[in-house]
C-alpha cells in the first residue's frame, strides 16, 4: 500500500498530559505536511489548533478521557464546548463499568446524545478493549450501530494496551454497514498499520507513523 494513502488514514495523535503548544503545532504541521486525516488533540487546545489549521486539517478531540466514567452530563458538556471551540471530530470513552453492569441501554442513551450534539460532526466511541471480554466487544458493536455514532474504536492507548488485529477483525464481523473502525494505540510499523486497514480499519490513531515516515524513533501512542 502507498505510504500516501496510509497517511490518509491517519489521526495524528498527541494527548500525553504534558503536551505543550509548541508540540501540538508541530504535529499541526506535520498532518497538514503530510495530509493526515486529522489531528487528534486535547480539548484544551482544540480552539487554538483550530485558529492555526484554518481549515486545512480537521480538529479532532476526546471526551470522558480517558476513563470514560464522567457522568452523562459532563461529557454532554465537553462535547458542546469542543464543537464551540472548532472540533470536527470526536472520540468519546464509554462508561466501562455500565458496560460490565449490564447497563445497556444507558450506554446506548449516552451515545445518542453526544451524537446528537455532534448532528454531521464525526462521533467515534472508545470502548477500550483491552478491558473487555470477547462477549462485551460485541455487545459494544451492537450498541455502537444502533446508537448512529460514526465509528468504533479500539483504545485510548492509555489502558495498559492498544489495538489488535483480532479486534478489529472481529469489529468487521459485528458492525452494522454504516459504522467505521478506528484502530488506536500500540500501531508500532507501517506494516502494522498497514494491516489494519486490510482488515478493515477506517482510521488508525497514532502519534509513530508520521516518525516513521521520516525515520525517527517511533515510540509513544
Amino acid at each position: 500500500m502507498d505510504i500516501n494513502e496510509i497517511l490518509r488514514h491517519v489521526d495524528h495523535t498527541l494527548l500525553t498530559q504534558g503536551a505543550t503548544w509548541d508540540e501540538i503545532r508541530q504535529i499541526c504541521d506535520d498532518a497538514v505536511r503530510y495530509q493526515t486525516a486529522s489531528v487528534c488533540i486535547p480539548p484544551g487546545y482544540v480552539k487554538q489548533a483550530a485558529e492555526y489549521l484554518d481549515g486545512r486539517v480537521p480538529v479532532c478531540t476526546v471526551i470522558g478521557f480517558p476513563n470514560g466514567y464522567m457522568t452523562t452530563k459532563t461529557k454532554e458538556f465537553e462535547t458542546r464546548d469542543a464543537i464551540e471551540n472548532g472540533a470536527s471530530e470526536i472520540d468519546m470513552v464509554i462508561n466501562i463499568g455500565w458496560l460490565k453492569d449490564g447497563k445497556y441501554d444507558l450506554i446506548l442513551d449516552e451515545i445518542r446524545a453526544l451524537k446528537d450534539i455532534c448532528g454531521t460532526k464525526v462521533l467515534k466511541v472508545i470502548i477500550e478493549t483491552c478491558l473487555l471480554t470477547r462477549e462485551e466487544k460485541i455487545k459494544m458493536c451492537q450498541i455502537v450501530t444502533e446508537s448512529g455514532a460514526d465509528y468504533i474504536k479500539t483504545s485510548t492507548g492509555f489502558a495498559g494496551a492498544g489495538a489488535t488485529f483480532e479486534d478489529v477483525e472481529l469489529f468487521s464481523r459485528h458492525i452494522g454497514p454504516d459504522v467505521k473502525i478506528k484502530a488506536a494505540g500500540g500501531i508500532a510499523s507501517l506494516e502494522d498499520a498497514e494491516r489494519f486497514l486490510e482488515l478493515g480499519a477506517e482510521r488508525l490513531g497514532t502519534s509513530r507513523i508520521i516518525k516513521l515516515v521520516r525515520n525517527e524513533e517511533a515510540s509513544g501512542y
